[in-house]
């Protein structure tokens, strides 16, 4: 909730006007993720607030996507990743802003990237933000103290209030900038600690849902077309289906891309499930663009780039009904496949998406055990349409309903529905485990009739994990084995506390399918009603590929 005397974004940033930022030289640089899959999915993040500075505000803007150098399997090592910022910042300019983003899985990256950007360039105004910074907030500064300011939530707007604070700082500094006032609302003031952070000056730049989403400047994604030696970043991600077997992203799909590109269509989310954080794309404001301003974008990526499918990455894009309605005759005559994220409980608007050219959803099933469905918070909508009785493989099976219809409908629509799911969530026991198996084994068999092969099915689950300003850590269980595990401190409402056990354990974050565990004991961190060695077998199958092998346990 806003307080009384909250301002927008927009209404701070309103008299900055091109001349006040022209020749102001920002860079971002973009966290590496997992190693373990190819980059396939451009940061829209850095290059939406990139291309809003650039032609909005004429600020000399360039982007380090670190993530887009996983090649032959692995990252930049520490030295090639400072050897790539150094040349940079030689190429485009010693830089007077630069912003770190990442997910909160890049907290180590982002340690070392800062001290690597204040070595090279020691005054430049350093700020952090995406889902790490938004979901640590201030705590942040106790782990990276070369922060002069975190931004949180959506950037669009207060990105620009940023560039603008790093403008006065350098024309003017500290003292006459702050003496000044224009430095409010987001400057906190001098934390006074000891050794580096002694004396710094903090910022928390409070972001928010642009008003229109329709006036934001398409994403440029020719920021990435070749980094200062030459490399072919763009092509590179573009060459690298977003979805599918070889994706390596918990997705399955019945067809093959051969170039692919990415948006968003919606961001936030109006439903609450407890393990799912949304904070840095508007949290429980859901907000759309347009079916004409989508037809616009889907237009210029295929003309620009080549593409032959496109991925829109939000996770409910077909909440807007009268929206597909109307997407249906700006997308048909483009002759363009595509996909998105959706709830299985949608179905209605299946067909017309499909005859827009949609042939993939991916739905966040999670689990088909109706207890753990509502112990996620997600039962509220994918039962509403109770449950059914159906026989999978010559054995009687119950399943939410919506889950069953939603996989029929997108089938008979000509879409392929990819399901993702979650073990070992609190309260799941491994006959719970078995539910989700045995839908996974249904719609195996179900695509056969189709003439689907089964590794069209995705098969992978990830692991049940805690992360800061989940709903899920409010869990007397879950935060108990956390405070035994790593000594993680919860305050009176439930959040925990930024000190050196937490960050230890954001440190151990990495693929949601990781097992994480007591580095004393070995034991697995296990919040299921499972016993733990039923738990970690039951992931070995997983692991494995052999997933069926837990219906026999």
């Amino acid at each position: 909730m806003k307080s009384c005397d909250y301002i927008h974004p927009a209404d701070i940033i309103k008299d900055i006007k091109p001349a006040d930022l022209r020749g102001l030289n920002v860079v971002f640089i973009n966290m590496p993720l997992r190693e373990a899959a190819a980059p396939n999915n451009t940061p829209q993040g850095p290059l939406l607030l990139a291309t809003n500075l650039r032609d909005n505000y004429e600020v000399n803007v360039s982007i380090v996507d670190l993530n887009g150098y996983r090649i032959n399997g692995r990252h930049l090592t520490e030295q090639e990743v400072f050897e790539l910022i150094k040349k940079h910042f030689e190429v485009h300019g010693e830089p007077d802003l630069v912003g770190l983003s990442g997910m909160i899985t890049t907290l180590r990256w982002q340690e070392k990237v800062a001290k690597m950007v204040r070595k090279l360039a020691p005054i430049v105004f350093l700020v952090s933000g995406g889902g790490l910074a938004t979901e640590l907030r201030a705590g942040l500064f106790n782990y990276i103290p070369d922060l002069d300011g975190i931004v949180r939530s959506e950037g669009d707007d207060v990105i620009v209030k940023a560039a603008h604070d790093a403008r006065i700082l350098k024309k003017t500094g500290f003292l006459r900038a702050i003496n000044s006032g224009k430095l409010e609302p987001y400057y906190l003031g001098s934390i006074v600690g000891k050794g580096e952070i002694f004396g710094r000056h903090r910022f928390v730049y409070e972001g928010d849902r642009p008003r229109d989403l329709d006036c934001i400047p398409f994403a440029d994604l020719d920021f990435l077309k070749e980094d200062v030696f030459g490399n072919k970043i763009l092509e590179y991600y573009i060459c690298n289906p977003i979805w599918g077997a070889s994706a390596n992203n918990s997705s399955a799909a019945s067809f093959t891309m051969n170039r692919s590109t990415n948006f968003v269509s919606s961001r936030g989310c109006p439903y609450n499930c407890a393990f799912c954080y949304r904070g840095a794309q508007g949290e429980k404001n859901y907000g759309a663009r347009s079916a004409q301003n989508l037809a616009k974008e889907f237009r210029m990526h295929i003309e620009k780039y080549g593409v032959d499918f496109i991925g829109m990455v939000d996770d409910n894009f077909a909440i807007d009904h009268k929206r597909i309605i109307d997407l249906v005759p700006l997308l048909k005559p483009l002759n363009i496949r595509w996909g998105t994220h959706a709830r299985l409980d949608e179905s209605k608007g299946f067909n017309l998406m499909a005859e827009a050219g949609c042939i993939y959803i991916g739905f966040g099933a999670e689990s088909a055990s109706p207890k753990v469905l509502k112990a996620m918070n997600k039962g509220g909508f994918i039962l509403k349409k109770g449950i059914k009785g159906i026989i999978a493989n010559g054995k009687f099976c119950e399943f939410p309903s919506s889950m069953i219809e939603g996989v029929i409908d997108c089938e008979n629509a000509g879409i392929h529905a990819n399901c993702t799911w979650i073990m070992g969530y609190p309260t799941e026991t491994l006959e719970d485990l078995k539910m989700s198996v045995a839908f996974i084994e249904w719609q195996e068999i179900f695509y056969g009739t189709r003439g689907k092969s089964a590794d069209s099915v995705n098969k992978k689950m990830f692991t049940a994990t805690w992360y800061p300003g989940t709903e899920m850590g409010h869990q007397s269980k879950v935060q108990k084995i956390l405070r035994e595990v790593f000594g993680i401190t919860f305050d009176f409402v439930g959040e925990p506390v930024c000190d050196e056990n937490l960050r230890r354990y954001i440190l151990e974050l990495d693929d949601a399918t990781k097992v994480l565990r007591n580095s004393k004991t070995g034991e697995p961190l296990n919040y299921s009603d499972m016993p733990d060695d039923i738990f970690v077998k039951a992931r070995g199958y997983i692991d494995s590929g052999d997933i069926y092998k837990i219906l026999e346990m």
